[in-house]
């Protein structure tokens, strides 16, 4: 038996007693992923980011072992829920326009404390004091670089559009007029090189591109490595007392590590393992969270019909956004159809094996975005459910 049919069949004996659709974390894969991230970080704690995980019992799990510490969070809703729940440490990692949030905010002594907001403009500090409503506690603020790389004279740019703050003399004014204002702290600097960390360098079947992300990884590293040097010299020159210079993602957390500048790693992904992470050098994961749906029809032969499984990821649309069905081994989706909104036909030999009310395990494109689907993830260990534990959405809370 392979491996992957003997997960297959303790993924079957675990969740026999339940109804597909239903979704599952095995806990000695998320466990081996956070061993393996641990390693790569090289002693630099590791910043999980919520967004990847969407289940507060998991990211307590990961923050209970040692070389994790504090979580990255996406909206402002979900960092001050995440404070009131007893996280102590919430980076949120994107600008926010929650005028009530910061309301809350500067309003509660513990919640300031235990929040640091994003900031790459000045008109976002003005928001927020526009939002006070009274509240006059310091705001905990990190800057965003902007980690693109950009050739050609910058006609020629790859990596995300995010923060405009791309110079070590941006983020330097940027710094100052943080400091120039009162009731705000700068504490940290954050670099997310999402072109390094988030795009495999080893696409089965494309050699030639394989080799062109991996040179430009290489290029970008030994690009942004000494921008953020410099970055972080400036910066320190306006704020000596800067906290935290976080960096990195699942791709890229060895690379980031070894880089002197950089005191935390950020990252999430690695520890579901989804199917973007399927294609990279720099390490190999674990699949740690999956989906069943059942099969419901058997239209003929070579030919299963499972209920719904129309999930893709965000993202530029195409197949990669996909989930992808995984066990048994050797289905794949029909090309005029595809994943359904309630039904999905599946073809390949391994569907003759399959009968009414059998489950077919599927892995998610990404790796948070699945528990939007599901209301509670069963954790298996072994070959038996141990815990069934709500996700965001089952807790009610639906951030974006």
């Amino acid at each position: 038996m392979t491996a992957r049919a003997a997960d297959r069949a303790r993924y079957d004996r675990a969740t026999a007693h339940l109804d597909a659709p239903v979704a599952i974390v095995d806990l000695d894969a998320f466990d081996a992923n956070a061993d393996d991230m641990i390693r790569r970080a090289g002693g630099k704690p590791i910043r999980v980011a919520s967004k990847s995980v969407r289940c507060r019992a998991l990211l307590e799990r990961v923050l209970r072992r040692e070389g994790f510490a504090g979580i990255m969070s996406f909206t402002l809703a979900e960092s001050l829920w995440l404070a009131r729940s007893g996280f102590d440490d919430v980076l949120l990692a994107y600008p926010s326009t929650d005028r009530s949030g910061y309301a809350e905010l500067t309003g509660d002594p513990k919640l300031a404390a235990a929040v640091t907001v994003m900031v790459d403009d000045p008109a976002q500090l003005q928001l927020i004091d526009d939002a006070r409503a009274g509240g006059s506690e310091v705001v905990r603020v990190c800057l965003e670089l902007d980690t693109s790389l950009k050739l050609l004279g910058g006609r020629v740019r790859v990596g995300a559009r995010r923060s405009p703050l791309h110079s070590p003399a941006q983020v330097a004014e940027m710094a100052r007029t943080v400091a120039r204002r009162p009731g705000f702290r700068l504490v940290g600097i954050m670099a997310y090189e999402g072109h390094i960390a988030g795009v495999g360098d080893s696409l089965a079947g494309r050699p030639f591109r394989s080799r062109a992300v991996r040179l430009m990884q290489a290029a970008a590293r030994k690009e942004l490595a000494e921008r953020r040097a410099e970055v972080v010299r400036a910066v320190r020159a306006v704020e000596p007392g800067l906290e935290f210079v976080n960096g990195g993602g699942t791709g890229s957390v060895q690379h980031t590590a070894a880089e002197d500048a950089v005191t935390e790693i950020g990252a999430g992904s690695g520890l579901y393992v989804p199917r973007l992470f399927d294609n990279y050098t720099s390490f190999s994961g674990r699949p740690a969270a999956l989906f069943a749906q059942p099969v419901v029809r058997r239209p003929g032969v070579g030919v299963v019909t499972v209920l719904g499984g129309g999930y893709p990821a965000s993202g530029a649309a195409g197949r990669d956004r996909l989930p992808v069905p995984y066990l048994p081994q050797g289905l794949r989706y029909d090309p005029q159809e595809g994943p359904g909104e309630v039904q999905t036909p599946l073809l390949g030999a391994p569907a003759d094996d399959l009968l009414i009310g059998d489950k077919v395990w599927f892995r998610h494109a990404k790796a948070g975005e699945l528990c939007e689907r599901f209301d509670v993830l069963h954790l298996v260990a072994g070959d038996e459910v141990t815990a069934t534990v709500p996700t965001y959405r089952g807790e009610g809370r639906t951030f974006l």
